[in-house]
């Protein structure tokens, strides 16, 4: 077991929809992660201090966002990929860039769009006429965090060269397959709103994420610390300016997933798992309930989340924490709700609602 980090209030909600969501389902909202311990109190480890600073330093960039931060740490901690849906203007891109730069991570944006390649994410074979052979020139792909922005504008083949880097770390050309480095995560984005001329992602592809994290538009007074800063003279682009320094690295990382990696589960968490992924294949509302893999998803995810609030083990409410992030991609509504202008969100919490919670 790990040493448990000390808890400290925070306002921080990883759950959506709203609390008011969870108030109409009859349940509570999960407990939120503890803020950054200083690495000198006693039981917080020096991994548990470097990852909770990430998320002050990626404030000094992007305001509001805290939930998605969490969920990133949590894919990272977890070794997972995140799908992060919002409009245009939310600071996607901006949140990967400040969470790599407060990370010491490599990254790489890629923009898809409909004339994107294989070859131009994964790396092609370039012939050298002075050495007459052919080498291979490493595609974007090899990167600590890659963006896939607007991973749903580009045709289904391109899509599917992210599969085996994905599941495998590592892509294939010619034959020959290439380790990718580590850590390595998929941050793809898409937008929610606007669907001509994209190709809505297969249920293959989907079930690769982690996580799916909406982000939402700012609140008023956060949007109006957005203004206040940008009349201050933030520029979006020099991160070193707005003061995001480097606190943890791949180092911290890795220690920290082996410390998640001893987070205990007990056997009454693994079947609560078991009976809420099984009760969305019976659930009216869904043609298409989550798999194995989802079960697996959710253990994985709640272990780091049951870390990040600084605890050794995994309680009901870590999974309640991680359900719809973990589950609202891996299941498909019937077409009868959709009419009804049923979502996924809400049918998840209502599952939630009636699986017995074990005590």
């Amino acid at each position: 077991m790990t040493t448990p980090h000390p808890e400290q209030p925070a306002a921080l909600d990883l759950q959506k929809p709203t609390p008011e969501a969870w108030q109409q389902s009859g349940q509570a909202a999960p407990e939120a992660p503890r803020q950054a311990p200083p690495a000198s109190q006693p039981g917080a480890s020096h991994a548990a201090a470097a990852l909770l600073a990430v998320r002050g330093e990626v404030a000094k960039a992007v305001v509001g966002q805290d939930a998605t931060v969490t969920g990133l740490l949590i894919a990272l901690l977890a070794g997972g990929h995140v799908l992060l849906e919002g409009v245009p203007g939310v600071a996607k891109t901006l949140l990967v860039r400040a969470l790599s730069t407060a990370l010491s991570l490599d990254t790489k944006r890629v923009q898809f769009t409909p004339d994107l390649m294989p070859g131009d994410v994964t790396g092609s074979l370039i012939y050298d006429a002075s050495t007459s052979a052919f080498t291979f020139r490493e595609g974007p792909v090899f990167t600590n965090i890659l963006l896939a922005d607007e991973i749903n504008r580009t045709p289904p083949k391109t899509q599917a060269s992210l599969l085996e880097a994905m599941e495998e770390h590592q892509v294939s050309v010619d034959g020959v397959s290439r380790r990718l480095p580590s850590p390595f995560m998929v941050a793809a984005t898409q937008n929610p709103v606007e669907y001509e001329g994209t190709y809505p992602l297969p249920e293959a592809q989907l079930d690769r994420f982690l996580l799916k994290l909406t982000m939402e538009l700012p609140a008023r007074d956060e949007e109006i610390e957005v203004i206040r800063r940008h009349s201050l003279g933030f520029d979006p682009q020099d991160l070193h300016a707005a003061g995001v320094r480097p606190v943890a690295g791949a180092a911290e990382l890795a220690a920290a997933r082996d410390e998640v990696a001893q987070v205990g589960v007990a056997a009454e968490i693994l079947a609560y798992v078991v009976d809420l992924v099984r009760a969305t294949r019976t659930a009216p509302s869904f043609q298409l309930g989550v798999s194995p893999r989802g079960a697996t998803a959710i253990l994985k995810s709640a272990r780091a989340y049951a870390w990040l609030c600084g605890r050794s083990f995994v309680t009901p409410d870590d999974v309640k924490a991680l359900a719809l992030p973990t589950l609202r991609h891996r299941v498909a509504l019937r077409p009868e709700a959709e009419m009804d202008g049923v979502s996924a969100d809400h049918i998840l919490l209502s599952i939630l609602a009636t699986v017995p919670v074990p005590r």
